[in-house]
């Protein structure tokens, strides 16, 4: 899994998985995966899945001629919330792309250490 910086400001982690190398064979399938981990996790809460790739298709907007799905998980862990400031920082995502022979599981930097190493346990299990 590799941290990395979307547009100099946003921390993300990133996972490529080849197809061969993963569970899955579609991107239904990882976040049928994701979704059964969220509601089986005592904390956390399944809020839906969302199309990126339809959604973009059906505004017209520009899309990578590489990506043929592209679709997020939205949930949120309900640790505590000590202040207001957590509140913009939730719910958690994250995105399924595949890119034809492999697959990019990729989410934001999570500011609670353990949603975070539960998030990235989450998505390394998806490798065979």
């Amino acid at each position: 899994m590799q941290k990395k910086m979307f547009q100099e400001k946003y921390p993300i982690f990133e996972l490529k998985i080849a197809k061969s190398d993963c569970k899955y064979d579609s991107v239904a399938a990882i976040l049928d995966d994701l979704q059964a981990k969220i509601e089986a996790h005592p904390k956390a809460c399944f809020i839906a899945r969302f199309d990126h790739l339809s959604h973009t298709q059906s505004i017209e907007g520009e899309i990578n001629p590489q990506i043929k799905d592209a679709q997020n998980i939205i949930f949120c862990f309900g640790f505590q919330i000590p202040g207001a400031d957590p509140v913009a920082v939730r719910p958690r995502a994250i995105g399924v792309t595949d890119l034809g022979d492999t697959f990019v599981v990729n989410f934001m930097e999570a500011p609670n250490p353990v949603a975070q190493e539960t998030m990235q346990t989450w998505v390394k299990d998806l490798v065979k």
